[in-house]
């Protein structure tokens, strides 16, 4: 379904579902399991994210217990565009009671592109903790690399030109019926 012939939709809301019910499949592959792990989103889409990709997680493995298990870490004071970008309010970082020292912690977001959100997480998360490992997990990679970063668990490749936009709509927070989100492309 096409909104105009400026954007065309490349996920509706079941896609969507089918890519995470697949990412969290694949994490408990990669895991062997849920022990030790932790599911972080990174503000805004990637929180929503996360916590539907823990609730996948504890019905796949039951030991998951997603109110023990995930958080949300903001990056906001972490990225190297915030003298050129507009101001933003910084959104709260929840982490688990027990941190994340020695934990598997997979960050969520949304849309991978330049990878330097990425990178700004990666800097967060190390003033936090030390995880043992740290992995990827995005609902979209639509490539264009500016940094040596990839993720480890994509719910669709979408190869885009940089003019171009992905936009992913979610309900929690873009207020619409979770039958209507969608991911899209504006040209």
């Amino acid at each position: 379904m096409s909104h105009s012939s400026e954007t065309a939709q490349v996920m509706a809301a079941s896609d969507i579902d089918r890519a995470l019910t697949r990412i969290a499949h694949e994490i408990v592959e990669a895991q062997r399991g849920t022990e030790g792990l932790i599911i972080l989103g990174i503000p805004r889409r990637g929180v929503p994210l996360a916590q539907r990709l823990g609730a996948k997680l504890g019905t796949i493995d039951p030991a998951f217990d997603p109110e023990h298990s995930l958080g949300a870490l903001d990056i906001t004071m972490y990225r190297d565009d915030l003298r050129t970008s507009g101001a933003r309010t910084p959104e709260p970082t929840t982490l688990p009671a027990a941190g994340i020292d020695a934990a598997t912690v997979v960050l969520v977001d949304d849309v991978l592109y330049s990878g330097r959100t990425i990178r700004a997480a990666l800097d967060a998360l190390a003033d936090y903790g030390r995880p043992a490992v740290v992995r990827l997990a995005v609902l979209v990679d639509r490539g264009h690399r500016e940094l040596p970063i990839r993720a480890d668990h994509v719910g669709k490749n979408i190869p885009t030109a940089r003019h171009e936009r992905v936009t992913v709509r979610i309900a929690q927070i873009d207020g619409i019926s979770p039958e209507a989100e969608e991911v899209v492309i504006n040209r």
